[in-house]
């Protein structure tokens, strides 16, 4: 029987949790210790900064899937909207087993954060899936993702939120999740 995990060699692998030092254990904590300094050195008007402390959303969705074995899985997805104020939110999406609701709201601080310096028309958004693709079938990925996908379908679009690889996710996966979309909001 052929082997139907997603080939290693198409799967990123960073170095995740290099922003986080040793006496730091929470990624969002550790982010708006950061948030908090800048806004202190650039003087952050206070209506502002109580907005950029939180995000505008975040959602978290229960994803059943038919295991190959027959076996029912239940995994967890988030996907975070952390400002929209300068365009439609841009963000990837990760499948990973240490994916946490902090590191996603964290993540798509940054994001939010990378955008605006650059002077790009997109705010920040993050998302992710507690699972171990490496461990799955091709199947069995495909499901998780078009699940994932229609939990959170209602905040996607190109005016409002826009996801792209991360971690452990590929074309292929953001091609099931294209594909997913499509069929919910009945276009391509």
């Amino acid at each position: 029987m052929a082997d139907l995990r997603l080939p290693t060699n198409a799967i990123l692998h960073p170095d995740k949790d290099r922003f986080l030092a040793d006496s730091e254990a929470n990624p969002f904590e550790a982010m708006m210790a950061r948030f908090d300094r800048a806004a202190e050195l650039l003087d952050l008007e206070p209506g502002l900064y109580k907005v950029l402390r939180n995000p505008e959303k975040t959602i978290i969705v229960s994803i059943p899937v038919m295991m190959d074995t027959g076996d029912v899985e239940v995994f967890t997805g988030i996907r975070c909207i952390y400002n929209t104020s300068r365009g439609p939110a841009k963000g990837g999406i990760r499948f990973d087993p240490n994916v946490s609701v902090d590191e996603v709201k964290a993540l798509a601080a940054w994001m939010t954060w990378k955008c605006a310096v650059v002077n790009i028309p997109f705010g920040g958004a993050k998302g992710g899936v507690i699972c171990d693709p490496l461990t799955m079938s091709i199947g069995e990925l495909e499901r998780v993702t078009r699940r994932y996908t229609a939990g959170i379908v209602r905040t996607l679009g190109p005016d409002s939120d826009v996801p792209a690889p991360d971690v452990n996710t590929n074309e292929r996966v953001m091609a099931w999740l294209m594909d997913t979309y499509s069929m919910h909001v009945g276009h391509t």
